[in-house]
């Protein structure tokens, strides 16, 4: 009985642990300057979305980046066009495409910055990001702009 219980135990802490391990795998340390931009070096992107957890005037907010097929680098807010709402409208990524959360529609990495409305994560267009050969800065005016849509969000990182 008593070795039922430990494995029982094991069982309930990793099942608790693995999930954490495998966020954290995926999420970088928010890169705010001092002047609270984001900044995200070009060189940590792949086709594995990174995600940025960041706090601007005490909301939780995510941006992510990722490689697209044709090699550019694509920049999003972990939430969704038409579920933000409901605060479960944030992206975990399978393979190339993106998963809504809250209702399960599946976005191409191929697609974000290009394919706007419907549900699909929220594109940080060019004209609201300064790239260069090293890196992408996301100004503190355009995160503060972008709170609201954050306001109910519930990915908990």
């Amino acid at each position: 009985m008593k070795n039922k219980i430990h494995r029982a135990l094991k069982i309930t802490i990793l099942s608790a642990v693995i999930p954490v391990i495998a966020f954290a795998a995926t999420s970088a340390p928010a890169a705010l300057r001092p002047n609270g931009d984001l900044y995200i070096p070009v060189k940590e992107v792949s086709e594995k979305a990174i995600f940025y957890p960041v706090v601007v005037e005490g909301t939780k907010m995510e941006v992510f980046a990722v490689k697209a097929p044709d090699g550019t680098i694509r920049t999003a807010f972990n939430t969704c066009q038409v579920c933000f709402d409901s605060g479960w409208g944030y992206y975990v990524q399978e393979g190339s495409v993106f998963v809504c959360q809250n209702c399960g529609n599946r976005f191409r990495a191929s697609n974000i910055e290009v394919v706007k409305g419907g549900c699909n994560p929220i594109p940080i267009l060019p004209e609201n990001k300064i790239a260069d050969a090293e890196g992408i800065t996301i100004s503190n005016g355009f995160l503060r702009q972008a709170k609201r849509i954050f306001s109910n969000w519930k990915s908990g990182y």
